[in-house]
């Protein structure tokens, strides 16, 4: 049995979703296969028996994911842009009081949320190990250090800088394995009386829509209001407020303070009340996750197989993160779904991994227009579907598979 990243107890495995890719490793069809192929990993989910954390079973080493060339880019979704602007304007109330305030933020990307924080004249750094996203960052006046969050880069820039009041950070801390040096990089960096905010995907709302496309290498840790609170704990903190955020098909945004410094919000109580009623960690929530994961496979190649034999035209929308979960667990290859359209110029003219779909310009999705879409990019349904009501129009329909499988 494995054991528990953060507390050294027992995990219990749960979900196996089988031999994966790395989800943003795109393949350069023109570039010679590296001595080693492609790599792999087995894609597992468990639940830690003591402190209810559920993380995977299998650690895929940091620098193979977040690395220079890491192609997310979290500045081109409209919707992320005025999330993080939301988000700036309501947590830089409580910053702007002291005299020079300063704002870290883990995982900055290409700075979606810096420049909304540098606009309000707060002084603020990023950390980022992609130097290709921390370089977009930069150009548009920001800082960034190109470096991975722990206790030393943590203790580095506290030196360099002072105290941080507030540290912020979006789809990140669950990408983290180790989180003991990240939260003791917090101890570190925080200022007595300051906060240390990160939201990321929310263990319920991936049950409740049966997402497990949420389930990637990236993704580490799932976390419930009961695991995160048991985590600051142990490395001296408090969870003080917690938020369920509609972002990136649900999310939780959770507010830690040091042990003492603030009560919890009367949020933290009821959410947890929730979690328990409903038995978020416990085996029987999991096997219907794993039950409805393998009705979702066999419902969507049923679909794509019944439209190729109808000589439908098919083909994919947003190469995602997710989608690599989605191909390689359905076994879905260029046979059923010729290639995928995604507006990320770094993914464009590649190989989705493992499952080897072509990835093409927008523009390829219109000319001509196809009978069908696979709507990868769920998340961003509402904004996608505006954007291309030409499709709709052309009397093309949406392909979801989340909660199941259903056409729009």
């Amino acid at each position: 049995m494995k054991r528990c990243r953060i507390c050294d107890g027992p995990v219990r495995e749960t979900l196996d979703l089988g031999r994966q890719p790395l989800s943003d490793a795109f393949i350069d069809p023109t570039a010679p296969p590296g001595p080693d192929g492609e790599f792999f990993f087995r894609l597992g989910v468990g639940a830690c028996e003591s402190c209810t954390m559920v993380q995977l079973v299998e650690a895929v080493p940091r620098e193979r994911m977040f690395h220079h060339d890491y192609p997310y880019r979290s500045s081109r979704s409209d919707r992320m842009r005025e999330h993080f602007e939301r988000t700036a304007r309501t947590l830089l109330d409580g910053v702007r009081a002291g005299p020079d305030p300063f704002v870290v933020e883990i995982g900055c990307n290409d700075g979606a949320m810096l420049a909304a924080i540098d606009t309000a004249g707060v002084r603020s750094l990023g950390v980022d190990p992609s130097g290709r996203a921390a370089a977009v960052a930069a150009r548009n006046g920001l800082r960034v250090r190109t470096d991975f969050f722990e206790e030393s880069s943590a203790a580095s820039i506290r030196a360099a800088e002072g105290p941080a009041d507030l540290i912020y950070s979006a789809n990140t801390i669950s990408h983290i394995p180790y989180l003991g040096s990240v939260f003791r990089g917090v101890d570190r960096l925080l200022a007595p009386d300051g906060l240390f905010v990160f939201e990321d995907p929310y263990l319920g709302d991936i049950l409740d829509r049966s997402a497990f496309d949420q389930i990637i290498d990236e993704h580490f840790y799932f976390f419930t209001v009961r695991s995160v609170r048991a985590t600051a704990r142990r490395f001296g903190f408090e969870l003080v407020d917690v938020e369920r955020l509609p972002v990136h098909g649900g999310e939780i945004r959770c507010t830690v303070a040091r042990a003492g410094r603030r009560p919890p919000a009367p949020a933290v109580a009821a959410l947890l009340a929730r979690e328990d009623a409903l038995g978020r960690t416990s085996g029987p929530a999991f096997r219907g996750l794993a039950t409805a994961a393998r009705r979702i496979r066999d419902d969507l190649l049923t679909l794509l197989r019944t439209l190729r034999a109808d000589g439908r035209r098919v083909v994919g929308y947003g190469a995602t993160a997710k989608s690599a979960t989605v191909l390689n667990y359905c076994g879905i290859g260029p046979g059923l779904v010729p290639f995928v359209c995604d507006s990320t110029p770094e993914k464009q003219g590649r190989l989705t991994p493992g499952s080897h779909l072509p990835v093409r310009p927008p523009a390829a999705f219109s000319d001509p227009y196809p009978d069908y879409a696979v709507l990868f990019a769920w998340n961003h349904a509402q904004e996608i579907m505006m954007k291309e009501q030409a499709f709709h129009a052309a009397g093309g329909r949406w392909i979801l598979y989340v909660p199941d499988v259903h056409l729009v």
